[in-house]
């Protein structure tokens, strides 16, 4: 696919251009693209009907547009905001609060490292600095092929299983190594998903019978954590 070819998660490589704030953005899709399926629809239908007003399916509703379209252009959160009766402001504020919401192009696979304070002591900023070598691009940067986009994260909750990062805000990837991040980005370029894996903690494992998921599609048992070789 070339950075030209139609299509959701196409990348905007070209020069960003500069325009006057107050003006009209650039736009990155047609007006025939702006529009749902009939299954989408019935999604957003359902949303709204969860809510005593559409503002609380607002979150949900930029959900299904990224998911849809890859990222969430002007024009996008412009077609969420006119889908729920919204202002624009209103949902511009959700979308640019949570990083989780994407306002540019990004990789296919997102890597958020968790570089936060136990994660960089154990490692976050190793792990990081792992990937930029390994990816040949810098934290905030998407590869060449459009494949991989590198990120640093706040706290990502999972501080006993450190060093970890998240893929595509989905599943976690703890206790990492070079070889883990090594095996990680070959099963990506493989088309291959991390499972969804539950770590236990000791006790767990001696008094709960170990995982009480019983959706978790692996396991691992709590293990110390390495000391970092930089801080940064």
């Amino acid at each position: 696919m070339t950075p030209d070819t139609p299509g959701p998660h196409r990348r905007d490589v070209s020069p960003k251009p500069k325009y006057i704030p107050g003006e009209a953005p650039p736009r990155h899709f047609a007006d025939e693209e702006l529009v749902w399926t009939a299954d989408e629809q019935r999604q957003l239908d359902a949303f709204r009907a969860q809510y005593p007003t559409a503002d609380g399916a607002v979150m949900k509703t930029l959900w299904l547009a990224q998911r849809k379209f890859g990222w969430l252009a002007p024009e996008v959160i412009r077609l969420v905001a006119d889908t729920l009766g919204l202002p624009y402001a209103k949902v511009y504020g959700v979308a640019t609060f949570y990083t989780q919401y994407f306002k540019e192009p990004k990789g296919k696979y997102v890597l958020d490292v968790c570089t936060c304070f136990t994660c960089q002591v154990c490692g976050g900023y190793d792990v990081l600095h792992y990937l930029e070598e390994s990816l040949g691009v810098k934290a905030g940067q998407t590869t060449p092929d459009g494949l991989f986009t590198i990120q640093e994260a706040e706290c990502l909750g999972a501080c006993g299983s450190a060093p970890m990062l998240q893929v595509t805000n989905g599943p976690y990837v703890h206790n990492l190594t070079r070889e883990r991040c090594d095996a990680l980005l070959a099963d990506l370029r493989a088309g291959k998903m991390p499972a969804f894996e539950s770590v236990t903690l000791p006790q767990d494992e001696a008094d709960l019978g170990g995982n009480r998921r019983s959706d978790a599609e692996a396991v691992t048992t709590y293990r110390t954590p390495p000391v970092a070789e930089t801080l940064h």
